[in-house]
């Protein structure tokens, strides 16, 4: 242990080396091990009476939303609020980005209030690398186009870890991915951290929506079948059809879709004994899951979203407070 350190300060150090949590380039197994560990802490903090710390308190967090969200900005904000640091929100919409302002002057608008560290959301990719270069502040990307969101992919590690029974690491376990994959920052950033932590990746969807390029990282395999794709898995993460960011003449048909790629309790079948359905949100029932199945027992879909809070508190701390 670090002379006059706590278990938290000690495990928080060993993940301080990275100035941002932009994704997870430079970050090593034991790195993220840490911070799981780090969240354990903070997980048993929301157990209490008062679920409130002092350990940020001095320390100001900034919101920044250049695209919606309920899950991810309702999580960091209780994330911070939770260990006793100021927040102060920023969302585009009725901002002076609708005037003309460049985001480099609205940053530098917002650098004024002298925020420590800022959780940005943007819709286009390496918007937080190039916020990043632009503040003394820290950055972590809380969702950047299709490109990343290592937040979302470290809470998905965490409610696997903490609910697969007789879990005895990642090593030899399989994540299924099914659904939107192309369109996906949540299957991206997942792919590389579960194969990181020694894991096996199988990424599943129509040719239109599976970039064969992701099938050249260590550790991915990629299928178009689903009952090939859930074959054997320890965890299986169906993905919603982002309308928002398609073209037209991906898909034939939602009804074919549904019929070739939903996620049903029949296709569990062939995953592995007491496999976990999984779920970034937000969910459209019967179309890429079906509706029985986000409820089922063996679903963690709300888990996610709790453990959303812990998981964030661990790198807000670890952060700010780690590198101290």
């Amino acid at each position: 242990m670090i002379p006059g350190s706590t278990p938290l300060a000690e495990t928080a150090a060993k993940t301080s080396r990275r100035r941002h949590l932009l994704d997870f380039e430079g970050w090593s197994r034991d790195d993220v091990l840490a911070l799981l560990d780090t969240t354990d802490v903070m997980a048993q903090v929301m157990q209490r009476t008062i679920k409130k710390v002092p350990a940020l308190q001095g320390f100001t967090i900034g919101t920044l939303f250049f695209e919606d969200s309920t899950r991810t900005r309702l999580s960091f904000e209780r994330a911070a609020r939770a260990q006793s640091a100021d927040v102060i929100s920023f969302a585009a919409g009725g901002s002076s980005l609708s005037k003309g302002e460049s985001l480099k002057d609205t940053l530098r608008t917002i650098d004024a209030l002298q925020a420590d560290l800022y959780v940005v959301r943007h819709q286009a990719a390496g918007a937080p690398h190039q916020i990043a270069r632009w503040t003394d502040a820290l950055v972590v990307n809380a969702g950047d186009g299709r490109r990343a969101h290592p937040t979302q992919a470290l809470l998905d590690a965490y409610t696997f870890r903490a609910r697969f029974e007789g879990f005895d690491g990642f090593a030899g376990k399989r994540l299924a991915i099914v659904g939107d994959v192309m369109h996906s920052r949540v299957a991206r950033s997942n792919v590389a951290l579960w194969t990181l932590l020694g894991a096996e990746v199988v990424l599943c969807g129509p040719r239109t929506l599976l970039p064969a390029e992701l099938g050249q990282a260590r550790g991915v395999t990629l299928t178009h079948r689903v009952d090939e794709a859930l074959e054997g898995a320890h965890a299986v993460m169906a993905l919603r059809l982002q309308h928002e960011r398609m073209t037209r003449g991906l898909l034939p048909s939602l009804a074919e879709y549904r019929q070739r790629y939903q996620v049903t309790r029949k296709r569990m079948r062939a995953a592995h004994a007491g496999a976990l359905v999984m779920h970034p949100g937000p969910i459209n029932r019967d179309i890429e899951l079906e509706g029985a199945l986000a409820d089922a027992p063996y679903s963690v879909i709300e888990a996610q979203v709790a453990n959303g809070v812990p998981v964030r508190m661990a790198i807000l701390y670890t952060l700010l407070v780690g590198s101290r």
